[in-house]
């Protein structure tokens, strides 16, 4: 009963900002979009896991794909607080229809975790090297803090969280974009956790790159 109540209410935001945005977007710079995950943790060891994902993005105002990506990444706990996640993806993008561009993307990430009260503070550093088959590659480093905080609504726990991310493109010597998102989680089971959340995305040098997102992300996880 809980999951279709959090599916539905996804499904009566997706359609919302369908609704809302896809009318007043009339030139390239913009956007609204749909971001859908999914992740497979597996455990290898103690403080090690393996996470295997796969992204499929629609956009266009929702009419049409225009990303599809499969990645992996280890995720190594070195101590309480710190987590280091070296990593791989693939990616395809449509930025226009009948034309795809291709990327293999390789990312190192440091992420502090603390507790501060209620709340829980993480601060994500991260590179990129970006070898693009059309475009010539480029080094990018991402800073990401997010907050998050669990609560409970009607009975049901959930974890509510807000986050911002810069990005820093060597390419162009400049930052180039900004990334606010906000949402929630629901752990149903020590194998299932399902996310939803918003995203506003602004940047000057990316075509599409002033976005509207709603995304969604199914968290699976291998039992120990």
């Amino acid at each position: 009963m809980i999951a279709r109540k959090i599916l539905l209410f996804a499904l009566i935001i997706f359609a919302f900002f369908h609704t809302a945005f896809a009318q007043s977007l009339p030139d390239s710079r913009n956007d609204t979009q749909s971001w859908n995950k999914v992740e497979f943790t597996v455990p290898v060891y103690e403080s090690v896991d393996l996470v295997l994902s796969g992204d499929l993005r629609l956009g266009r105002n929702l009419s049409d794909f225009v990303d599809e990506r499969v990645g992996a990444r280890l995720n190594f706990k070195l101590g309480k607080y710190f987590e280091l996640s070296p990593g791989y993806e693939y990616i395809v993008k449509q930025p226009e229809r009948n034309l795809n561009t291709y990327e293999n993307r390789l990312s190192l990430a440091g992420t502090v975790k603390i507790p501060v009260g209620k709340f829980s503070v993480e601060n994500r550093n991260q590179f990129e090297r970006r070898l693009r088959h059309s475009q010539s590659d480029t080094t990018r480093y991402r800073n990401r803090l997010l907050i998050s905080r669990p609560v409970t609504i009607g009975g049901v726990k959930l974890d509510l969280f807000a986050s911002n991310e810069v990005f820093y493109d060597w390419s162009v010597n400049a930052w180039t974009r900004n990334r606010f998102s906000a949402g929630g989680e629901k752990k149903f089971t020590e194998q299932f956790t399902f996310e939803v959340y918003y995203t506003r995305q602004n940047d000057g040098f990316s075509r599409p790159g002033d976005l509207h997102v709603i995304g969604t992300t199914f968290k699976l996880r291998k039992s120990g």
